[in-house]
């Protein structure tokens, strides 16, 4: 069945946002259907802790996370500080595995596209060796544009199959300056990669109803399965 990588420029810049908000909109408008819901890999506590105090309760929703270190780091690091290793064979049957099960799989990767899982791939490789299609989260700050270009073409450079770019407002102001700090014809223009959208700065990032919403204003048509 068909999966979606969530990932973006760096850690903390909108990811969870973006996950929670696709899946708050399937609960809403696609309530038939069964969906996965996916932590690549987690270090540290976060987003799989998130998933499930927001999640757990939908019974068509199935959420894994195949590997979880307890140490905040890269994941090689916090491989080597406990003692272990990043079993990418055991990701990847379970991401198979959930794809078998579920009508679709929305995968949250770690970190950027060009953060580390193993001492020798990224996320991005992974993106390209497993053939997901990838949505790249960019937050609209000064550098914005040099961070896209850059991660559109580490993309590109591994034919990773990007389907979109995602802008986020993590700080009010950035709403703001949309047109300024990360304009939509420009990004376009100089990746062509569409730009599906914006997530607005939310002062509340657990309510379903707008979050469901702020997935609703997005092309969802491009990463979503009609």
């Amino acid at each position: 069945m068909g999966t979606l990588l969530i990932t973006g420029t760096d850690t903390d810049v909108g990811k969870t946002v973006l996950t929670t908000a696709l899946v708050s909109y399937w609960q809403s408008y696609r309530f038939c259907r069964q969906l996965g819901l996916m932590k690549l890999l987690q270090t540290g506590t976060g987003d799989c802790e998130l998933y499930q105090q927001m999640f757990a309760q939908e019974e068509s929703l199935k959420i894994v996370t195949p590997i979880s270190l307890a140490t905040p780091l890269a994941p090689p690091l916090a491989a080597v500080k406990e003692n272990t290793a990043i079993d990418l064979g055991l990701v990847w049957q379970a991401l198979k595995q959930l794809r078998e099960q579920q009508d679709f799989v929305l995968v949250e990767a770690l970190g950027g596209l060009g953060s580390p899982v193993t001492e020798e791939l990224t996320v991005a490789d992974l993106a390209a060796d497993w053939h997901l299609p990838t949505v790249l989260v960019v937050p609209v700050k000064l550098g914005a544009i040099a961070q896209v270009v850059a991660n559109v073409a580490l993309a590109r450079s591994l034919k990773v199959n990007l389907r979109g770019i995602v802008l986020s407002c993590s700080q009010p102001e950035n709403e703001a300056r949309l047109t300024d700090l990360a304009p939509v014809d420009l990004i376009e223009s100089l990746t062509q990669i569409p730009v599906l959208g914006t997530l607005p700065y939310l002062n509340q990032t657990n309510n379903h109803e707008k979050l469901a919403q702020v997935a609703a204003n997005l092309d969802l048509e491009f990463i979503l399965p009609v």
